[in-house]
């Protein structure tokens, strides 16, 4: 690590070696004949103009460092990250070319043991999404938080009999649980559903569950007596296909920003009813809460001083990458409300 930073030009150096892929030495020695970078780092504040997605997108495999969540769930990175393998017994990692399936070791356990603890309520096996990128942090296409290996998107589509291609791991959409956005499909959304995300919420670790408002109202609705997990089930936009889980910060990382814990509740009375409140002001004006002004991109003045530690620490570092296609949705849009539409109570229970 010292080849890289020593010296005054301790970041020029490190950064360099990330973006062209090289030894350390070598980049320093080779900085001068690539024009672009002399200019980026002529004034001395590339880690305010290049885009932090750019610089982690490039990495192609973890830094060799013990696992550590490096800063917020947001504005953060991730060291030693270890990948979920992409077959499992009861799971399958969906959108494998997008070198997602990375996470820290706690992350990785949570994920394999409700795998397998799903089969006991009747869930055939996960569909695995979004985790994190091998180093963490921001990432080229979509998600703004999944930045420090304790965050995993889990599909709402049941696992096939069988192993999926890599063309239909790419191609398959995941089915959308709303019927309008206000309400589920109850065609599609049954009581497995409700256990599933239980189930999920159960663990110790795990700090929040995000699913869409419609999808948290099914869930009040189905809970029966045992309630307590549905505090941490928590309304969010987009979440329609799949559910976000995010687990709370392992030990081993002293420098992880967690949430604060959820208040007391479950989270089914007003405050419930002020996202469908928004849900409706939002399709009165044809404009979604995605379609906001995008943010300045993040870049590594934004991230904790560790990050630039796990940027530079070994190889597996390709070119710096374009953000050229943007990410292929793993389902359908949300269909559009149609006004005289009103928010319905599931009609069947669960637990009770």
């Amino acid at each position: 690590m010292r080849a890289c930073f020593g010296g005054s030009d301790v970041y020029l150096r490190g950064i360099l070696c990330v973006m062209l892929g090289l030894g350390c030495g070598a980049a320093a020695a080779r900085a001068q004949d690539v024009p672009e970078f002399r200019s980026l780092f002529a004034s001395g504040d590339a880690d305010v103009k290049t885009p932090a997605k750019a610089l982690f997108g490039a990495a192609a495999s973890p830094a060799p460092l013990a696992a550590e969540a490096i800063g917020s769930y947001s504005r953060g990175c991730l060291a030693g990250a270890v990948a979920l393998p992409v077959n499992g017994r009861n799971w399958q990692v969906m959108r494998l070319s997008r070198n997602r399936n990375w996470g820290h070791p706690r992350l990785i356990a949570y994920l394999e043991r409700l795998a397998d603890d799903a089969r006991a309520i009747g869930w055939p096996g996960l569909l695995v999404g979004d985790m994190a990128q091998p180093r963490g942090g921001p990432m080229l296409t979509g998600h703004s938080s999944h930045q420090i290996g304790l965050d995993a998107d889990i599909w709402l589509t049941p696992m096939p009999d069988r192993r999926l291609s890599r063309s239909e791991r790419e191609n398959m959409s995941a089915v959308s649980m709303l019927r309008d956005p206000l309400n589920v499909d109850r065609d599609v959304w049954t009581p497995t559903h409700t256990r599933l995300i239980g189930l999920a919420a159960s663990y110790r670790e795990v700090e929040r569950i995000f699913v869409h408002p419609a999808i948290k109202q099914a869930l009040c609705d189905q809970a029966g007596r045992d309630r307590t997990w549905l505090s941490k089930v928590r309304p969010w936009w987009g979440h329609y296909y799949h559910f976000h889980v995010r687990i709370t910060c392992p030990r081993g990382s002293p420098g992880c920003k967690g949430q604060k814990e959820v208040a007391g509740g479950d989270g089914c009375g007003a405050e419930l009813d002020g996202w469908f409140q928004t849900l409706l002001e939002a399709e009165r004006d044809r404009r979604e809460s995605e379609h906001a002004p995008a943010a300045r991109p993040l870049t590594l003045a934004d991230l904790p001083n560790d990050c630039r530690t796990v940027l530079a620490s070994g190889g597996g570092v390709a070119r710096v990458a374009k953000p050229a296609i943007a990410d292929k949705p793993a389902g359908p849009p949300p269909p559009r409300l149609q006004f005289g539409a009103r928010r319905e109570t599931a009609p069947f229970g669960f637990g009770d």
